[in-house]
C-alpha cells in the first residue's frame, strides 16, 4: 500500500473516533444512549439500516457468490429491499407508536419476563458470536491487502488488528450511544458507495465494456435463478427478511430513534429503496472480475472457493488509484463497524433498561448512561475475544450463524405478528421454537430428514412455523394478556407531542462530506491518471455538503421558531 493509501485510512478511523466522543456531549439520559432522543431524522435512520445489513462477509460472500454464479447475486440482494419495503408497509409504525424506548420492552409486556430473558439471552449470544466473526473477516482481509498475500500475515498481526478495529467501534459506540451509531453510519455510507462508484467505471473500462461482457460471459452468468438459487429460495428468502427487518431488534431500533410512525416508515422505504438498485453497483465488480480473470478450466473446489472470496478486493486494487484502495479498505471497515456498533448498542440497551433497571430498583439517569457504556464495553471485549478465537473455533462459527438462519422466522414470526394478533400470545412461541428449532437443526447439519419435505429449509424456516402460528392462533379462545398492556401503552403515545427532529446530523454530514471531498483533491496530485474522476467526484461531493449545510441550518431555523 502506498503512503498516501495509509494516511487515508487512518483518517477515517480518526474521524470515526472523533465523532463518537464530540456526540457523547449530547448524552443525557438513557432515552439518548439507546434511542437518540427520538430526534433522528428519518434518512439517517434509514441509511443506518442500510447499512446494518451490511459486514466484510457482505464482500467476501456475496462477492464470492457473485463471481462464481453471477447475476443470481444481485437478485438474492434485491430480496432484502422487497421485505424492507413491505416492512415499511405493516409494521415500521407500529413499533413506533407503542411509545417504547427498546424492542425488548414490547417483549416484556407483551409476553412477560420468561420471553424476555429467552430472547435477550438467545438473540445476544447468537449475534455477538457472529459480529465477532465479522470482526475476524475484516481484520483478516485488511491485513490480506497491507501484506499483499496470506503468507505474510502472522497470529500476531492478526490480533492486534482486530483488538485496534475492536478498540475504535466500541470506543464510538460506549462513548456517543446510538448518535455515534446512526452518524458513523451514515459516513459509512458515503465512503463506501464513492469508493464502489469510483470502482465501477475503471472495472467496465478495463473488461472492455458492456459487449465484451455480453460475449465472455459464462453460461447462465447472467440469469435472475439457477439451480442452487431457485425462485422458491427467493420467496423463502424475501420472508425470511420480511420478519428480520420488521422485528429483529437492531431494525427495530431505527424505528424507535425517529420522531414519528410517518418518519419511521419513511426510513424503511428508503432501506428498501435503496436495496432495490444499489445491488448493481456494489456487486457488479466481482462479476466484472469474472471476465477478467476466469476460473481456470479444471480449477478444483478450493481453488474456486479462494478465488470467488478474493475476487471482490482484488478487482478493486486492479483499478485503483493511489489513496483510493486506503477508501476501499475504510469502506470495508464501515460495513463491518456498522453491523458491530449496532448489535453492540441494541444489546447493551436492553441490558441496561430491561435486565439492570428492573434489579437496581429507580436508579438515576446518569447512573443509567454509566451501566449502558459499561454493558458496551463488556460486549465489546467478548466481541473481540470471540474475533481472536475464530481460527481455532473450526466450523462453530459459521455453525452459529447457519442454526441463527434457521431460527429468523421461529424467533421473529411471533413476535412481529403479536403485533396484529391479540390472541397470539406466549405459548405460541414456546411451540413455534419447541418444533421449528430441532427441526431446523436437522435439515441443517444431518440426513435424517433427507428425502423428505421437511429437508427444505424453506419449509422448515419458514412454512412450518407460520403454520404452527396459525393453528396455536385458530384454537386461541381469549386475547393474551399482554395485548391490553400494548393497547395502553399505544394509547398513551398517540397523546403525546412527538419531537422535532435534530438539526445537528445534517451538520455533522456535511461537515464529514467536505472533508472526504477535500481528501479527494489531495490525491490528485499524486496520480498521473483518472485526475478528472478524482476532482468530478470531489465537486459532488462538495454541492452535496452545501446542500446538507443548507438543510441543517433551516432545520435550525424551525427549531428555535418552535
Amino acid at each position: 500500500m502506498h503512503f498516501s493509501d495509509w494516511t487515508v485510512l487512518a483518517l477515517y478511523l480518526a474521524g470515526t473516533v472523533f465523532i463518537g466522543v464530540f456526540l457523547g456531549r449530547f448524552i443525557k439520559n438513557s432515552s439518548d444512549m439507546f434511542a437518540a432522543g427520538g430526534q433522528s431524522p428519518w434518512w439517517i435512520s434509514g441509511l443506518s439500516a442500510f447499512m446494518t445489513m451490511f459486514s466484510a462477509n457482505t464482500f467476501v460472500v456475496w462477492g464470492g457468490i457473485a463471481y462464481e454464479h453471477g447475476v443470481v447475486a444481485i437478485v438474492i440482494n434485491l430480496c432484502y429491499g422487497i421485505a424492507a419495503i413491505a416492512a415499511g408497509f405493516t409494521v415500521a409504525g407500529k413499533w413506533k407508536k407503542m411509545g417504547i424506548r427498546t424492542p425488548a420492552e414490547y417483549i416484556d409486556k407483551r409476553f412477560g419476563r420468561g420471553a424476555l430473558h429467552f430472547y435477550t439471552w438467545f438473540m445476544m449470544t447468537f449475534r455477538i458470536i457472529g459480529t465477532g466473526g465479522a470482526l475476524y473477516a475484516i481484520a483478516r482481509l485488511t491485513l490480506a491487502v497491507i501484506a499483499g498475500g496470506e503468507g505474510s500475515l502472522s497470529g500476531a498481526d492478526l490480533n492486534i488488528a482486530i483488538l485496534i478495529f475492536a478498540l475504535i467501534v466500541v470506543g464510538y459506540t460506549m462513548i456517543g450511544g446510538l448518535w455515534a451509531v446512526l452518524m458513523t453510519d451514515t459516513l459509512q455510507f458515503v465512503i463506501l458507495n464513492l469508493a464502489v462508484l469510483f470502482v465501477i467505471p475503471l472495472s467496465l473500462a478495463r473488461s472492455g465494456g458492456f459487449s465484451n461482457i455480453l460475449d465472455k460471459a459464462p453460461d447462465g452468468f447472467l440469469s435472475a435463478t439457477n439451480d442452487k438459487y431457485t425462485f422458491l429460495f427467493l420467496a423463502g428468502w424475501v420472508a425470511i427478511h420480511y420478519f428480520m427487518i420488521g422485528a429483529e431488534w437492531a431494525f427495530v431500533q431505527r424505528y424507535l430513534c425517529v420522531p414519528t410512525p410517518k418518519d419511521a416508515r419513511k426510513s424503511t422505504f428508503l432501506f428498501g429503496g435503496l436495496y432495490l438498485f444499489s445491488p448493481f453497483l456494489w456487486l457488479l465488480p466481482p462479476l466484472l472480475w469474472r471476465i477478467q480473470q476466469p476460473i481456470p478450466v479444471g480449477a478444483d473446489a478450493e481453488t474456486v472457493t479462494k478465488l470467488a472470496e478474493t475476487a471482490y478486493i482484488l478487482s478493486c486494487k486492479a483499478v485503483l488509484p493511489i489513496g483510493m484502495l486506503g477508501l476501499m479498505l475504510a469502506a470495508l471497515f464501515s460495513a463491518t463497524a456498522s453491523m458491530i456498533s449496532s448489535q453492540l448498542n441494541v444489546f447493551s440497551g436492553v441490558l441496561t433498561e430491561n435486565i439492570y433497571k428492573p434489579l437496581a430498583g429507580n436508579p438515576s439517569e446518569k447512573r443509567m448512561v454509566h451501566m449502558g457504556r459499561v454493558f458496551t464495553c463488556i460486549l465489546g471485549l467478548i466481541v473481540a475475544g470471540i474475533a481472536i478465537a475464530t481460527p481455532y473455533m473450526g466450523g462453530a462459527a459459521k455453525m452459529i450463524i447457519a442454526v441463527t438462519q434457521v431460527m429468523v422466522t421461529p424467533l421473529l414470526a411471533p413476535t412481529l405478528l403479536a403485533l396484529f394478533i391479540p390472541r397470539l400470545g406466549v405459548s405460541t412461541i414456546w411451540a413455534t421454537v419447541g418444533v421449528c428449532f430441532p427441526l431446523g437443526l436437522l435439515a441443517k447439519f444431518s440426513t435424517v430428514l433427507t428425502g423428505t419435505w421437511l429437508a427444505d429449509s424453506t419449509v422448515t424456516g419458514v412454512i412450518l412455523p407460520l403454520l404452527i402460528i396459525g393453528v396455536m392462533v385458530l384454537f386461541s379462545r381469549k386475547k393474551a394478556p399482554g395485548w391490553s398492556t400494548i393497547r395502553d401503552l399505544t394509547d398513551r403515545e398517540a397523546n403525546r407531542e412527538p419531537p422535532q427532529s435534530s438539526a445537528f446530523p445534517a451538520l455533522i454530514v456535511s461537515i464529514s462530506l467536505a472533508a472526504c471531498a477535500c481528501t479527494l483533491f489531495g490525491m490528485i496530485p499524486l496520480n498521473d491518471t483518472n485526475r478528472g474522476m478524482l476532482a468530478g467526484f470531489g465537486l459532488g461531493l462538495l454541492v452535496l455538503a452545501a446542500l446538507l449545510f443548507a438543510l441543517s441550518k433551516r432545520m435550525k431555523k424551525q427549531e428555535e421558531d418552535i
